[in-house]
């Protein structure tokens, strides 16, 4: 089988810390192009990276590009819509690092465009594919811990430098919500299996911006009974970047950062997960690696697509309730 050959588009942080490098090392995948709107960079980083054609124009590149095959679209939030809709329309895969789009309308957009030209479409959730959360996946679908009612997860994070359009409504969409708040939403209701969402209640707080929030506190109830808190923030006064997701299961529970699976046994609680000495740089470049090598398998026909853009838009759906329920200051139900 012929190796798939991608684009990126987009070169910026993500794109030149993990996913060129990795794809450059992919046997099943090739590099053929790569694009962004800055000449100097765009040259730099396929002279880099040893890619033998370079844009600034992505739809001259779709144009040229016949042999392309996906498109992994690694630009700011607002140009995402656009970006992915040309590739769709061109018969290109697409996979779009996270969030989808900055809004429910821009993602509904996207993902019927996948559906009318029957194109693959994935959104870059890399925590999934963290070692330690894909056993922690694993003993959860086998019931190790029991049935999950209560799971809470938050990520604390300083705005990077190179992030300035972060917080800039019209380009991100929205602020620490849609940058660190829906990773740790996605992460964790997919350890939860997807539950059915009831309601959703939210704070936002702007203690160091104004266009957008930079502390969010999220608290999800579901129709099952299960409930789940989420917190996240660029302004939370600590020296750390630190993320965690706790399960807490009617047999146990299992946390990720530190990893560790409590089951109950014999009348104590004994940590059943399995030794790791992985550090949380090597956790980072797995989850990147084996979330691409997904996606390469997943274009070559070998299994289906983890992160669908129907997935995406149910976030997206969530992510809009939080705002709702911010701004109004009470509950919004989900139907």
């Amino acid at each position: 089988m012929e190796r798939v050959r991608i684009g990126v588009v987009g070169l910026g942080n993500i794109a030149q810390t993990a996913h060129l490098p990795i794809l450059s090392r992919l046997q099943d995948a090739q590099l053929v192009a790569v694009c962004d709107q800055e000449k100097s960079r765009a040259q730099f980083v396929a002279e880099k990276f040893g890619v033998r054609r370079w844009y600034t124009d992505f739809d001259k590149m779709l144009k040229e590009e016949e042999g392309m095959s996906a498109v992994h679209i690694c630009t700011p939030t607002k140009v995402h819509h656009d970006i992915a809709i040309a590739a769709l329309e061109s018969k290109k895969d697409v996979l779009v690092e996270k969030p989808l789009a900055r809004t429910m309308t821009e993602a509904l957009a996207i993902n019927a465009a996948a559906k009318k030209h029957h194109r693959k479409l994935m959104v870059g959730m890399n925590n999934r594919f963290r070692p330690d959360s894909m056993i922690l996946k694993t003993f959860i679908e086998e019931h190790a811990i029991g049935k999950i009612f209560y799971t809470k997860a938050g990520w604390f994070r300083k705005l990077p430098a190179q992030g300035v359009w972060l917080t800039r409504k019209e380009q991100s969409g929205g602020g620490v919500v849609l940058d660190l708040g829906i990773v740790m939403f996605d992460l964790a209701f997919w350890m939860m299996g997807y539950p059915e969402v009831r309601e959703v209640t939210a704070m936002n707080y702007t203690h160091m911006t104004k266009d957008v929030e930079d502390s969010s506190i999220v608290f999800i109830t579901m129709t099952n009974g299960s409930t789940l808190t989420i917190e996240a923030s660029w302004s939370f006064e600590s020296n750390l970047d630190f993320f965690y997701c706790d399960c807490f299961g009617t047999e146990g529970s299992g946390s990720l950062n530190p990893f560790r699976i409590l089951k109950r046994m014999h009348g104590s609680l004994v940590n059943v997960a399995p030794a790791t000495i992985d550090t949380p740089q090597t956790l980072y470049r797995k989850s990147y690696e084996n979330e691409l090598k997904h996606w390469v398998s997943a274009l070559r026909g070998l299994h289906p697509v983890i992160s669908t853009g129907d997935e995406a838009v149910h976030r997206m759906k969530i992510v809009d309730a939080i705002y709702k329920s911010a701004k109004r200051g009470k509950a919004i139900a989900i139907v």
